[in-house]
């Protein structure tokens, strides 16, 4: 699926806010906000995302316009990280591979670290796709299931 990159705007979160409040894809994800249904609590996070200088964040869209989701590079060098998060309707469609690609294209920082639910296979191999490899695993508090469970932790190196 061809994607394109562009900057956040504040038309996107009414759409980030559907999306990351579906409960399938909360599941999956595992690591989400303590309440996706929050809605005070997600302009509150997304305010202090959009004014993070550090962090590099951008909405995924079709190439018809239509917001697929978004994608970001954040935290201190040397333990910056890749986060994403494609509506699930675009699932299995090549999204998620396509615009992580195009932010290491344009975020040159290395290493960059991610995490995902150890049994988010879609996840994992969208990283592997992009060149990170799996480093280890730890456990973590997952709000969205409501208990700690394993996640695999990845790199991509210089």
């Amino acid at each position: 699926m061809d994607v394109v990159l562009r900057a956040m705007e504040d038309g996107d979160l009414p759409v980030f806010f559907a999306q990351m409040a579906d409960p399938e894809a909360v599941w999956m994800a595992a690591f989400t906000a303590q309440d996706p249904a929050d809605r005070g609590r997600f302009e509150e996070h997304w305010a202090r995302v959009r004014a993070d200088p550090q962090a590099v964040q951008r909405t995924v869209a079709a190439a018809d316009g239509r917001v697929l989701g978004h994608v970001a590079v954040f935290g201190p060098p040397q333990e910056r990280e890749v986060t994403y998060w494609i509506g699930r309707e675009h699932w299995g469609r090549g999204a998620a591979t396509a615009a992580l690609r195009a932010l290491l294209a344009e975020v040159p920082d290395r290493p960059l670290h991610a995490r995902a639910a150890a049994d988010n296979a879609g996840s994992v191999r969208v990283l592997e796709k992009c060149g990170f490899a799996v480093t280890g695993t730890d456990r973590g508090n997952a709000n969205a299931r409501g208990e700690e469970i394993d996640e695999v932790l990845l790199v991509l190196a210089g």
